[in-house]
């Protein structure tokens, strides 16, 4: 009877401690969290040449320093800088990203992180939109680029 007793108050322990570790929330496991206040930049219709600069602000909401290893544009019209030194716990940080707006037509790129966050270690942010065809009425590709005459 004591040993029965003994065998299911133990069950107890294991299973209540076990479903304790299970049910943390991720910030308390110990890392960095990257978490952004938009994921896409939406630039409309645009003239082409238009400032083609937007930002993505983003927060560490985890308990460790946040490092952004690499910043990728998915072209090279799509350039993104990004800050190089740690984001503490509970900073803010920026990427800021510059399109060329001189190659007419839609925009739809990407730009992938790669960091040390422990809910999203590769993360892809989207910037979106048009350029409209050069006011001197330059003839454009089928990819937007000015064509030589």
């Amino acid at each position: 009877m004591k040993s029965t007793f003994f065998t299911l108050l133990l069950a107890f322990v294991a299973m209540t401690s076990a479903s304790n570790l299970f049910a943390q929330p991720v910030d308390q496991q110990g890392g960095a969290i990257i978490e952004f206040t938009k994921e896409v930049h939406d630039y409309g219709t645009i003239k082409n040449g238009a400032n083609g600069e937007c930002t993505f602000e983003f927060v560490n909401k985890g308990s460790e320093p946040l490092i952004l290893a690499n910043v990728k544009g998915s072209c090279q019209c799509t350039v993104p800088e990004w800050p190089k030194e740690p984001i503490a716990p509970g900073a803010k940080g920026v990427i800021t990203v510059k399109y060329n707006t001189k190659n007419a037509g839609p925009i739809n790129k990407s730009v992938t992180i790669t960091s040390n966050a422990i809910n999203e270690p590769t993360k892809v942010i989207r910037i979106k939109g048009n350029v409209l065809a050069p006011a001197d009425g330059t003839p454009v590709n089928e990819t937007g680029a000015p064509t030589k005459s």
